[in-house]
Order: C-alpha cells, then sequence, then structure tokens
C-alpha cells in the first residue's frame, strides 16, 4: 500500500485517534509519510466512533443547521427528552455556537451545502469499498439501502420532499407506502405511514471497523501513542514545528488537528477560533433481538438509528448539547426505548431491561458541516473535524481530501464548504 507519493516523505502528527484522524494516518502512510498519532484515549477505548449507529449515507445531504432543526431545538427548551437537545446554560461559546447556528439554519445554507455533503459522504462510500476489498469484509459492511421509516403523515410527506430534493442531487430514492416497505422486511412488523428507501446507503459495525484500521495502521508501521494528553505547541512564524505531549515534544512537519469534541479547546491553545460544542449521544445494542431486520433504518420522528451488525441490532439516537459531559441521562435512553415500538411494534421496553446504555460526544459545528482544510494562520496545519453524527459516515472520505492535503495536490472535490476558517 506504499509508494503513492510524489513528493519526498514527511513526518505527519495526527491529534485524534478516532475514525477522522486514523483514516488520514491510514492515507498518509500509504503515501509514504512517517505518520504519529496522538490519542488522549487508551487503546481499549470506547469513544464516539466504536458506539455510533456505524451508517455509511450519502442520502444525509441536509446538514443539521437547516430549518426543521431550529424547530426542534426551540421545543427542546422544554422537553428534556426531546432528539435535539439545547441544554440551557450560561458560557459565552456556547452562546456564540447557538447564535451561529441559528443564523446558519435556512434554506440558502442548506441548497449551497448539500453537494459538498454528498460529494464527501460518496467518496467515503468508494473508500469503504475498497478497504472490503483490501481487508475482507470483517466488519459487517452491508450495502442493503436504508429505510426511513415515517411513524406520522406529516413525516412522511417532509420525507417525501426531502427525497425529490436527493434525487435532484443524484442521490436515488424510492417513496414506498407502508406495505410496499413491509415487503422488504418479512417478518418484521412496523406501525408506519410510510417510507422512504436510499438504495446507497450502507452499514457497517464500527466497533469491528476501527479495530481492524488500528490492527491495518500498526501493521504499516504507524506509531500510536495512546494515553497522551495534548500539552500545547511550539511555533515559529506561520509554522507549527511541535506538539507538546506529557511526554515530551513531538516533532513533526505536517500536522493534522482530528481531535473530535476536543478540537475547539485545543484550537484556543493555538489561538484560533474554531466554534465546537459536543452533541452526546447514545445506543442500546441488544445482543439477541427478537427479530432482525436486513437493512438499517431511521426512525424518522424519533430520530433513531436501527442498525443491524451481524446478529446483534444497535438503536442509536438522541443529540443534546451539554458540554464535555460524557454521563448519562436517563431521560433521554428511556425516550429512546420508548419510541421503538412506535414504529416496530413486535419490541417492547421488557427487550431493553439489563441492556447497558452507551454515550459519546460528537464534535458539532454551528453550521453543521465538517472542518476540513489548512488554516490560514498556520501553512502547515490541517483541521479535520466537527462531523457531528457523520464521523463514520464522512470519516474514510475526509482522511483521503487530508492525504491530498498534505501532499499538496489538488483534492478530488472542492473544500470550500468546510474551510475552517469561515467563523475566524
Amino acid at each position: 500500500m506504499l509508494g503513492y507519493s510524489l513528493s519526498s516523505p514527511r513526518t505527519v502528527v495526527i491529534v485524534g485517534g478516532g475514525i477522522v484522524g486514523l483514516s488520514a494516518a491510514w492515507y498518509a502512510r500509504r503515501d509514504g509519510h512517517r505518520v504519529i498519532v496522538v490519542e488522549r484515549g487508551s487503546p481499549d477505548r470506547d469513544g464516539c466512533s466504536l458506539g455510533n449507529s456505524g451508517l455509511v449515507v450519502p442520502s444525509h445531504v441536509i446538514p443539521l443547521a437547516s430549518p426543521g432543526a431550529i424547530r426542534v431545538a426551540l421545543r427542546s427548551l422544554f422537553n428534556p427528552s426531546s432528539p435535539l437537545r439545547l441544554h440551557p446554560r450560561l458560557d459565552a461559546e456556547y452562546l456564540r455556537w447557538c447564535w451561529l447556528f441559528c443564523r446558519n439554519a435556512n434554506e440558502e445554507h442548506v441548497r449551497r451545502s448539500a453537494p459538498a455533503l454528498r460529494d464527501i459522504a460518496l467518496l467515503s462510500k468508494n473508500c469503504y469499498e475498497e478497504l472490503t476489498q483490501a481487508w475482507g469484509n470483517r466488519f459487517h459492511f452491508t450495502q442493503q439501502g436504508l429505510l426511513m421509516l415515517c411513524a406520522t403523515t406529516h413525516g412522511f410527506e417532509e420525507e417525501a420532499s426531502t427525497a425529490e430534493f436527493a434525487s435532484r442531487l443524484g442521490i436515488p430514492a424510492e417513496v414506498l407506502d407502508a406495505r410496499a416497505a413491509a415487503a422488504l422486511e418479512p417478518g418484521i412488523d412496523m406501525a408506519i405511514a410510510g417510507a422512504v428507501r436510499y438504495p446507497l446507503d450502507s452499514h457497517l459495525a464500527p466497533q469491528l471497523f476501527v479495530p481492524e484500521l488500528t490492527r491495518q495502521l500498526e501493521a504499516s508501521g504507524v506509531e500510536l501513542r495512546w494515553s497522551t494528553e495534548t500539552r500545547g505547541w511550539r511555533t515559529t512564524g506561520d509554522r507549527v514545528t511541535a506538539l507538546l505531549a506529557a511526554d515530551g515534544e513531538i516533532a513533526g512537519d505536517e500536522f493534522v488537528l482530528a481531535a473530535g469534541s476536543w478540537s475547539g479547546e485545543i484550537a484556543r491553545t493555538l489561538g484560533m477560533r474554531l466554534p465546537m460544542q459536543a452533541g452526546k449521544g447514545y445506543n442500546l445494542t441488544l445482543q439477541q433481538p427478537r427479530v432482525l431486520p436486513r437493512m438499517s433504518s431511521i426512525l424518522l420522528e424519533a430520530r433513531i438509528a436501527v442498525t443491524p451488525m451481524g446478529s446483534t441490532l444497535r438503536f442509536a439516537g438522541t443529540l443534546q448539547l451539554a458540554g464535555l459531559d460524557g454521563s448519562i441521562d436517563p431521560r433521554r435512553v428511556q425516550a429512546i426505548v420508548d419510541a421503538i415500538p412506535r414504529y416496530y411494534p413486535q419490541f417492547s421496553a421488557a427487550d431493553f431491561k439489563g441492556v447497558k446504555p452507551w454515550s459519546g460526544l460528537r464534535p458539532c459545528s454551528p453550521d453543521g458541516m465538517p472542518y476540513i482544510g489548512r488554516t490560514r494562520r498556520y501553512s502547515n496545519l490541517i483541521i479535520a473535524s466537527g462531523h457531528a453524527m457523520m464521523g463514520m459516515s464522512l470519516g474514510p472520505g475526509t482522511g483521503l481530501l487530508v492525504s491530498d492535503l498534505v501532499e499538496r495536490r489538488q483534492p478530488s472535490m472542492s473544500l470550500d464548504r468546510f474551510d475552517p476558517d469561515r467563523f475566524a
């Protein structure tokens, strides 16, 4: 996998060992560079990249900052169980983030951002297909499409409109009545008004993919420094010369900041403003579900992803902006449990008794678009963060784009909508 580089090998230091940082490491190493990954967690960490829904969804072309999200966010102020919860708190950075979110949640932003999200998602899906061929499918990469299950007529009409928008962008979509949707999942009862199927969408088991990617990196010679906190930086003029870690300096030629929800705090130590809020999400995974769908799905109104992972079934959802706090809010877990039988009547609350909930923090930018690109302040610093709930979906594609930037070659798609300095 080495020997692709057209330039001399350099040392690339990547801060963050989630799906984005590890993907960037893979492609930088493939180009022949020496790569060092610095991760605050331990090798057996249970981070956001391992506990998410595992969806790979080119259909998700609408950014988090959209008119519909504003309505849900405002209602969430009075409903702690809302799928999207803006947790009220007096914090200057958080209040600025909320102001920027509201300013960007408009139709024009959606129209301009959707093509970029489409392109990076398709790029990422191609990466997964290549990695599956190269490594074998030990992480259950499944290309069966995705069903958006709509419990209400209103939700069905809204999703049909979204499907029309996606179709205009070249993303195929099939609008199905309840009977047609049920025919795709024989043996599973659905209490729905209708559904939309996106045939290009896929899913995988992230708790298998991330360790496989880690093993491949180690085998290729990437240096992985676990349990290593970032303490600061050494800079000279417009260049970063070293990362200051707990065990000493780590010098490099190129630096990549891919630290997820902690990226904003780390950027501030460089005198940079990178608006970021941690969006807490939850999952519940059934080891022996009473029924197992073939396809992944999203319970539209409840904003819950349902993903078969081998013989297990994962339910993941909610987005709670409550700071860098990984604690479990039982009200939000209960909201997931209560919503599932409304779509899948064969399940009940008893199925989830004794199931340990998981929570993780997703890095959310205020306009719902990732930060990907070089900064203007430091010529050798690349930002790759802010993917919110789409980290697994966009991670490998982001890593490939980062490798283009490291190589100083023209990226395979425009990065204008991902400019890391857009709020500076």
